[in-house]
């Protein structure tokens, strides 16, 4: 599983030929301006939730790959709607994939289009795959619900939001890694904007007092689990 971080909270998944992209926010990202979404593969579209910086990119790649678009009952329906290749989830439910196993997992957040028009329930992702298992948040505050997961699934990362303002912040990422029985943590939804930037080594650093270990990952940057 290669996984490839393209600012805020996008990021590419690559299981086996597979291509999983996660809340495309790109083109609108001025620190992901050397990200080409023309160059992205994307077979599958996961999305957390309806807000714009985690949308804005996903019907231009969609139209241009054909790429199934996986979320909630409400936001999968939408794009369905204006003509694109849907799936639709809600939370406790799992589907099998060709890439692996998706479960649709709890996010306590709001969601709504740009429009202001009703986006559903905001959720996360655990991704079962082949060989490794990982959990993508989403834009969430710390939840107890969390601790259901390690119940079912035993992770090798958690891709978790610690910018605080609109998510959890570094104290309470440390936290939910506990909750989550997972020590290696990718960190994401930080810096874009004023409202989410932290200091990258006091919060490598508080994670490491923990016996964690926190990756913030450059732009365009990617990791091999």
């Amino acid at each position: 599983m290669k996984i490839t971080f393209y600012g805020h909270a996008c990021l590419g998944i690559q299981i086996n030929d597979v291509h999983v992209l996660v809340d495309p926010f790109i083109t609108g990202n001025p620190k992901a301006a050397h990200i080409n979404i023309e160059e992205l593969k994307a077979d599958y579209i996961l999305l957390t939730h309806a807000h714009q910086d985690h949308i804005l990119d996903a019907e231009v790649i969609a139209k241009r790959t054909d790429a199934v678009i996986i979320s909630n009952y409400e936001i999968a329906s939408y794009y369905g709607n204006k003509g694109f290749q849907f799936h639709p989830m809600n939370h406790g439910g799992s589907w099998d994939f060709e890439f692996g196993t998706v479960k649709y997992v709890n996010a306590i957040h709001t969601s709504s289009f740009p429009d202001g028009s009703y986006g559903g329930q905001p959720g996360g992702f655990v991704i079962e795959g082949e060989h490794k298992n990982i959990y993508i948040a989403g834009d969430t505050a710390l939840t107890m619900d969390m601790k259901l997961i390690p119940l079912r699934t035993t992770l090798d990362l958690a891709i978790l939001p610690i910018g605080s303002n609109f998510t959890m912040d570094v104290e309470d990422a440390i936290v939910a890694s506990d909750f989550v029985a997972c020590d290696k943590v990718l960190g994401y939804h930080f810096d874009t904007f004023g409202y989410i930037e932290i200091d990258h080594e006091e919060a490598k650093r508080k994670f490491f007092e923990k016996g964690k270990d926190l990756m913030l990952l450059e732009i365009g940057q990617s990791i091999d689990l």
